[in-house]
């Protein structure tokens, strides 16, 4: 099965309700943008493994910066050149693990 491709527009991804996300075309290419505020850098880097290992698992890699005391987490499809579904749900799985880095 091939990956979609289908871009969304920022209203699309808007209707998707991914708390601490924003729509971000200042780049080559559309993209969503988080900043998850760790405290410190050991739960950053802990976050960022979590982060590539689901990544993987969806092969789907997004760009982080590890910054004390915050990760900012980029989104985009390269193949298609903008956000779409494997974004969202790659947002989504994030959004559940930064949940669980901020017990």
């Amino acid at each position: 099965m091939e990956p979609d491709t289908t871009t969304l527009n920022a209203e699309q991804v808007a209707q998707e309700d991914l708390a601490g996300w924003t729509f971000d075309t200042s780049g080559e290419a559309a993209s969503i943008v988080a900043r998850v505020e760790t405290g410190d850098f050991v739960t950053g880097l802990a976050l960022v493994n979590a982060i590539g290992a689901k990544a993987e698992e969806a092969n789907h890699h997004p760009d982080i910066d590890l910054r004390y005391p915050y990760v900012e987490i980029r989104l985009s499809s390269h193949d298609a050149g903008g956000v779409t579904s494997r974004d969202i749900a790659l947002a989504k799985v994030i959004n559940g693990l930064s949940a669980e880095s901020a017990l």
